[in-house]
């Protein structure tokens, strides 16, 4: 029996890539970059595209290098341990606005966005590969999984939470606040990340292929439950990369700025901290689903299924800040589907790497979880880059002023703009989510 503090030490882990990082490069960043940073709708959608076709090469090479380490600290663990400083640093600095020309912030932008998802890949995919050195037992790596989503969501939350309180206890322009949102997080990224190092254990030696080989990734094609694993990982940060990219300008352009009600503010980032509570409580209570229902793969369907009506309900709510109550009643809903199946991804990604093992005689586990690390950002990063070009078809246009360096938002069609932001935060992810039930559907392996 793993103890509970290793349990706890091992949900740190995604608290800071999960909870932190990625939640706000998928909330925060292309409303940052469009609005604030300065960039066009079309390099924020190129750039945010480049990134992650970068990740197709980075990620599983990772994998591959982290499967052959051998350290006095373990195999996966001293990717986190001394990646930790450049990975909180890094994000620190891509939320700084330089005071440069166009140019000189494109290649800013673009230099430190590349080097974010290179350390991001060199903590992640170590980190999810670390699951199944620390336990050989499947349900016990379903508590490891549950664990690791609540720690995500909740500091999802706490982070979504204080954002704009950080931002307003920064004080001066957006610019400066974002600046200091990123020292504060990235900061705390840092020490989570290093504690996660620290705290678990890793007990079982992978089954070591020394020498490299093009074999390891022909044999994942050939790998029929990784494919259809990919192709679900894929899908769900599709669609969570389309509800959190988007949210920002729903409350822009479709709500016209934040909501008061009372006393209190409700700004886009709080909006979706009420879905990563949602997300928390039911990433806790998914093993228990899952053994209610009699399999992985069904509570996976299951969940699809919730994200997929709750989200088509999302459109057909008024776009009328009077109505808030109702949206995130909904979205909480929503966020129900979302955090019954997130504990479940990696689980079923331990269990496709102990079918790889078994079938192919060695150990590819940090290739096949960075495979699953490689869907998370290239589902995120299309997403957002579509969203980025299909804003810009529909009459949003971001360009920064040269003689004073601001930027400047104009609309060209203001019911065109309102109509795509709202279908892109429920309707693109209800076709998703139904792909998704299909895919988790046919997955063969039936644990």
């Amino acid at each position: 029996m793993v103890p509970l503090r290793e349990k706890i030490g091992y949900a740190l882990g995604d608290a800071a890539s999960g909870g932190i990082t990625w939640k706000i490069m998928s909330v925060a960043f292309p409303l940052f970059f469009t609005n604030v940073f300065g960039l066009t709708f079309a390099d924020a959608a190129a750039l945010m595209l480049l990134a992650r076709m970068f990740d197709v090469v980075t990620d599983p090479l990772m994998g591959s290098i982290a499967d052959r380490t051998q350290s006095r600290w373990g195999t996966y663990r001293p990717w986190l341990i001394f990646g930790a400083i450049p990975f909180g640093l890094v994000f620190a600095l891509l939320l700084y606005t330089p005071d440069l020309g166009m140019t000189g912030k494109r290649v800013w932008a673009y230099g430190f966005y590349l080097l974010m998802m290179v350390c991001y890949t060199m903590v992640n995919v170590p980190y999810g590969s670390l699951l199944n050195v620390m336990t050989e037992d499947s349900d016990e790596r379903n508590q490891f999984s549950a664990f690791r989503m609540v720690g995500a969501y909740a500091m999802g939350f706490v982070t979504l939470f204080t954002f704009a309180m950080v931002q307003k206890w920064a004080g001066g322009s957006l610019q400066h606040q974002y600046a200091v949102v990123g020292a504060v997080f990235g900061l705390i990224a840092t020490v989570m990340t290093l504690a996660c190092g620290l705290l678990t254990k890793e007990r079982h030696q992978p089954v070591r292929a020394e020498k490299f080989s093009f074999k390891q990734y022909a044999d994942l094609f050939r790998n029929k439950p990784w494919v259809y694993m990919t192709l679900v990982a894929v899908c769900t940060n599709f669609f969570n990369g389309f509800r959190y990219a988007v949210v920002g300008y729903m409350f822009t352009y479709c709500l016209y700025g934040d909501v008061t009600v009372g006393r209190f503010i409700i700004n886009y980032t709080a909006f979706m901290a009420f879905g990563e509570v949602t997300c928390m409580v039911f990433g806790a209570v998914s093993p228990w689903f899952t053994r209610k229902v009699g399999s992985k793969r069904m509570a996976f369907v299951w969940a699809s299924v919730i994200c997929c009506v709750c989200s088509v309900a999302f459109f057909f709510i008024p776009m009328d800040a009077t109505y808030i109550w109702v949206m995130i009643a909904v979205s909480m809903l929503t966020s129900v589907g979302a955090g019954l199946y997130s504990p479940l991804l990696w689980s079923m990604y331990a269990d496709v790497a102990d079918y790889a093992t078994d079938t192919y005689g060695t150990s590819s586990t940090g290739l096949i979880f960075s495979s699953g690390t490689m869907a998370q950002k290239f589902g995120g990063a299309i997403s957002a880059s579509l969203i980025a070009f299909l804003l810009g078809v529909a009459g949003l246009v971001s360009e920064t002023d040269i003689l004073t360096g601001d930027t400047v938002v104009t609309i060209t069609n203001e019911q065109s703009v309102r109509t795509m932001v709202w279908a892109l935060f429920s309707l693109f992810p209800a076709v998703i989510a139904c792909i998704m039930a299909v895919l988790a559907y046919k997955f063969p392996l039936k644990k």
